[in-house]
């Protein structure tokens, strides 16, 4: 599909129905191209969702020229959860997989990312680039000093995945303070350091967190295998102050948050 940035507008979610859409496009990418599945997913209806989603943020990729009666208008997402919202939530999404107390008792306001994905036909295009400048907007309003969530290899065999693994343990490790660790624990560091193939690990890496790592990114000790979305999982920690110098650097074309 051949589109015109022009038309892509980042906001969020207004009501129940870009909710809906939002969910509709996660299952799309999450259950019928990467075969996840999950005790709420609403198969019937073709949704992706949990119970946490009407507590969060839904930062939302609009083509406007397509019909939002049917939730076609939506062709991004990523989902926001602000701490000051964990007394309704009892906790974050991340408290499933990974011992956060690190980011707890850091002392710093902190924001969950997750379930980021866009449309097939939108990708490698100027899609996921819009939407971190307005995550960056958002960010700027909030006063939010951490970004953190999880960020998925596809598969849960982590020996295949030795070396993308090595590399993100031995190069992009978080510091002490901020360093969560996996409560169902996954080494990382199969590889001496001495042995990792930047190339072949570069190649194995997600673009998502490949983007993450360029903007500054760190991650914590140890991946989570999630058999339910059949994803080996690594949490990802991001700096707010790093993300805005590197987001200034950038102009794309597109709207932003309102």
């Amino acid at each position: 599909m051949t589109f015109d940035p022009s038309h892509l507008v980042v906001r969020l979610a207004r009501d129940t129905a870009d909710l809906m859409a939002a969910q509709h496009l996660r299952y799309r990418v999450f259950i019928e191209e990467l075969g996840g599945t999950g005790p709420l997913v609403d198969h019937a209806n073709k949704l992706e969702c949990d119970e946490l989603d009407p507590y969060f943020d839904h930062l939302l990729l609009v083509d406007t020229r397509l019909n939002p009666d049917d939730g076609a208008h939506v062709v991004g997402a990523y989902r926001l959860l602000p701490d000051d919202r964990l007394e309704r939530t009892k906790g974050f999404y991340c408290d499933r997989e990974f011992d956060l107390h690190a980011l707890k008792s850091s002392g710093r306001r902190l924001l969950e990312l997750g379930r980021s994905c866009v449309a097939t036909e939108y990708r490698g295009g100027p899609a996921m680039l819009l939407m971190w400048h307005a995550l960056a907007a958002y960010v700027a309003r909030s006063g939010h000093e951490i970004l953190f969530g999880a960020a998925s290899f596809h598969g849960t065999d982590p020996h295949a995945l030795a070396q993308p693994l090595g590399l993100l343990h031995h190069r992009h490790l978080a510091p002490p303070e901020l360093r969560v660790r996996a409560k169902v624990y996954q080494r990382m560091d199969m590889v001496a350091p001495d042995q990792l193939d930047r190339k072949a690990a570069l190649a194995q890496l997600p673009s998502l967190i490949k983007a993450y790592l360029r903007i500054g990114g760190v991650v914590g000790d140890g991946a989570f295998i999630d058999h339910d979305f059949r994803t080996t999982d690594i949490c990802v920690i991001l700096d707010t102050k790093v993300m805005a110098r590197a987001a200034r650097s950038l102009t794309p074309k597109g709207s932003m948050l309102p």
